[in-house]
């Protein structure tokens, strides 16, 4: 696993028998940005195979329009369809020349197929529906430990949000794989261990 910042937002890569799986990408306008990361780490655009957002909010997928006209196929979850257009208005506001997503040309898959797709691409782990903070929201999860949650609220807002919310859940959900580390986007070191803690408090 790669970890690149380029912006605002920590991106990540996951190699897979094809090719890299790009974790989000940052807001466009950042393409020169990415390509500058991407040489520091000796990877060229053609390295990646597939590209997946956490959710359609603009700092995480803006570059995914530019990435699939170079021929990054996109990994869509069924729950995210209704979002992909979600940042476009953003961009519009912003006066961003970002390249629209076709999500017409996207892999599209449930959440319930996820394991059996990353299989085939040489990646063990699933993607989950975590939707507590956008209903687009997913996370995948690696079977060796590592957890990629985008912009998920951490463990300990729980005892601010409450029982019982939909971020319990989702960290229920998360912390039944017993992760080893957390990689979030707009964290400073990009990922943290769960403490013990953590673990010890799911609901069985």
């Amino acid at each position: 696993m790669r970890r690149l910042r380029y912006g605002n937002t920590s991106t990540y890569l996951v190699e897979g028998s094809q090719g890299f799986l790009l974790v989000d990408t940052d807001y466009a306008g950042t393409l020169q940005a990415f390509y500058k990361a991407l040489k520091q780490n000796e990877i060229r655009v053609r390295d990646i195979a597939y590209v997946m957002a956490t959710h359609y909010h603009p700092d995480h997928m803006g570059l995914i329009g530019a990435l699939m006209q170079q021929g990054v196929q996109l990994l869509l979850l069924d729950v995210q369809q209704a979002s992909v257009h979600f940042s476009d208005p953003i961009f519009a506001r912003d006066q961003i020349a970002a390249v629209p997503v076709d999500e017409s040309q996207a892999v599209t898959i449930s959440c319930a197929e996820s394991r059996g797709f990353l299989k085939s691409i040489g990646i063990d782990g699933q993607i989950i529906h975590t939707p507590s903070h956008s209903v687009d929201s997913v996370s995948l999860v690696l079977d060796e430990g590592t957890c990629f949650v985008g912009d998920l609220e951490s463990f300990e807002y729980i005892e601010i949000y409450g029982e019982n919310t939909s971020l319990q859940k989702d960290w229920e959900k998360l912390l039944s794989f017993k992760p080893k580390r957390i990689c979030y986007a707009h964290r400073p070191d990009g990922q943290v261990e769960p403490k013990e803690s953590e673990n010890r408090n799911v609901k069985k």
